[in-house]
């Protein structure tokens, strides 16, 4: 006869790490897609609602430092980077699916650091993990990088200015400084195939 022992263990109803009351997960936990030469992402990083305005002079002068001090690191390289008031947009280039998640955890770590240390707190700054999906095409990538520079005409409303927030208003020695050279086919020369070119 078979007894009802008591087993741990296994998958059970309301086990896992809980999220604060009315908050859902922006972000899904599942395996990211394998890859192993050189590809295009999309990168989005989004802060917890207590942390300062990521467009304040303050504030966007660590950022723009932490990713010129993270130039490169673990096969991830920054292509193209906007700044919101409380999230980040990056395009980048990792080499491995195990470059894009070690060079992110390392300028997570970099950006946390810096903005705990200007908010004079300590403890979580981001709000969920990064949010990353893969370009395959010319015409994903150019919009892409449409989509991240012109991003704050969506947040602020149109006004045909450089976002002085994003990389297209880094002054060429600066840039340098800041974004990595691709090493791939797609963001080196790939994207010229694209069907159409935002402006």
């Amino acid at each position: 006869m078979a007894l009802p022992l008591p087993q741990r263990g296994g998958k059970r109803k309301g086990a896992g790490r809980k999220l604060p009351p009315g908050r859902k997960p922006r972000v899904s936990h599942k395996a990211r897609p394998h890859f192993d030469r050189p590809a295009a992402v999309l990168v989005t990083l989004r802060v917890a609602d207590y942390v300062w305005n990521l467009r304040s002079g303050r504030s966007f002068r660590l950022l723009e430092q932490c990713l010129a001090d993270a130039l490169g690191r673990f096969g991830l390289r920054i292509i193209h980077f906007a700044v919101m008031g409380n999230h980040i947009h990056l395009i980048v280039e990792a080499d491995s699916n195990d470059s894009l998640s070690r060079g992110m955890q390392g300028l997570s770590i970099r950006i946390a650091k810096a903005l705990n240390r200007l908010m004079d707190r300590s403890g979580t700054v981001f709000s969920d993990h990064f949010h990353s999906r893969i370009l395959k095409t010319p015409t994903e990538l150019v919009n892409a990088i449409a989509y991240v520079l012109d991003n704050h005409e969506h947040h602020f409303g149109p006004g045909g200015e450089i976002d002085r927030f994003s990389s297209a208003a880094l002054t060429p020695g600066r840039r340098e400084q800041v974004l990595a050279r691709p090493h791939g086919w797609l963001l080196r020369s790939g994207w010229r195939r694209a069907h159409t070119i935002p402006g």
